[in-house]
């Protein structure tokens, strides 16, 4: 079954679309206001990582034509699922209960934070907000969450679950965040694709804006790297480089490269998802050729995954 991205929603201080993922505003942008896209009602006692996520879900979805004026889904909500993705999302909310319990006592702890202290409350939190009861679902699994999260999409789809997905990644950046993974910055942003089936995008009427290819995941860059070329049947146009020190020498040489890490900050459980968004932005300004979304450590005993991306016929 052929799995099309049908809208695109990005939502970070330099790049309010995916075109502009491919060519950033200035690097002292200011930091993006959910209260400004979305409205400040639903936002009071929100993580910040749900925030941003209300705000490229809706993007997307609107991209899609999935939801009308007054935000209103057009499609039967069961047939809408949701997949997110983020190693960080709420990690100032489990701080802060953390320190609240061991400072006095468990009952201390405010009853506003206890919703936002599970891993899942954003995918749950985006469901309810606009009304999707398909599948949900929340990873928070490493380096590959992003592609994973997208492969999860897809798949649901291709099992028939769902006719489209809502696939979102994001991370914060604040100093609970910081803290945790040394003082680097992170994207403090998120970005949304709404994965279809080719028949129910066409039903629907709407156009193409990439398609989604074979996915892999396994042991090493390099190994998953020469599957996914193999199942491509020829190099990649552009290689999306996964957020590594360094990468092994001799890897798709003469491929140009995208590091969007380097871009926006460290992305992390993000990464897939602003990759395939990226992917989108550069067919929609012209480029061809497929394009290897990939994430996930370089040493040979760890994982990584890749994902394929082509443009839309």
């Amino acid at each position: 079954m052929t799995v099309l991205v049908t809208g695109v929603g990005v939502v970070l201080p330099r790049a309010a679309s995916a075109r502009g993922l491919v060519e950033p505003g200035p690097a002292d942008a200011p930091p993006v206001e959910p209260k400004d896209l979305v409205g400040r009602k639903g936002l009071r006692y929100k993580d910040r990582a749900t925030q941003l996520a209300y705000c490229s879900a809706r993007a997307a979805l609107r991209d899609a034509a999935l939801l009308d004026e007054q935000d209103g889904l057009r499609v039967a909500a069961l047939d809408v699922g949701v997949v997110v993705s983020s190693n960080y999302g709420n990690i100032d909310t489990v701080t802060r209960a953390m320190d609240t319990i061991t400072r006095e006592t468990a009952a201390a702890g405010s009853p506003m934070d206890l919703p936002n202290a599970s891993s899942n409350v954003v995918a749950s939190s985006v469901a309810i907000r606009f009304g999707l009861r398909g599948p949900n679902l929340m990873l928070c699994n490493g380096a590959t969450s992003g592609l994973d999260a997208l492969r999860w999409g897809a798949d649901l789809i291709r099992a028939g679950r769902v006719s489209r997905t809502l696939v979102l990644g994001v991370e914060p950046d604040n100093e609970a965040v910081r803290a945790f993974v040394g003082g680097t910055p992170t994207v403090d942003g998120s970005a949304a694709v709404v994965l279809e089936s080719a028949g129910a995008a066409a039903a629907r009427g709407v156009p193409a804006l990439a398609v989604l290819g074979a996915g892999v995941r396994g042991a090493g860059l390099a190994a998953t790297l020469a599957r996914l070329t193999a199942s491509a049947g020829e190099p990649p146009a552009l290689w999306q480089v996964p957020e590594t020190d360094a990468l092994p020498e001799g890897l798709l040489d003469g491929v140009p490269r995208e590091d969007l890490g380097a871009r926006f900050g460290l992305a992390s459980g993000a990464l897939g998802v602003l990759q395939c968004a990226a992917a989108v932005g550069r067919f929609a300004r012209g480029g061809t050729g497929p394009v290897f979304a990939s994430s996930g450590s370089d040493a040979d005993d760890a994982s990584a995954g890749l994902v394929l991306l082509r443009p839309a016929a």
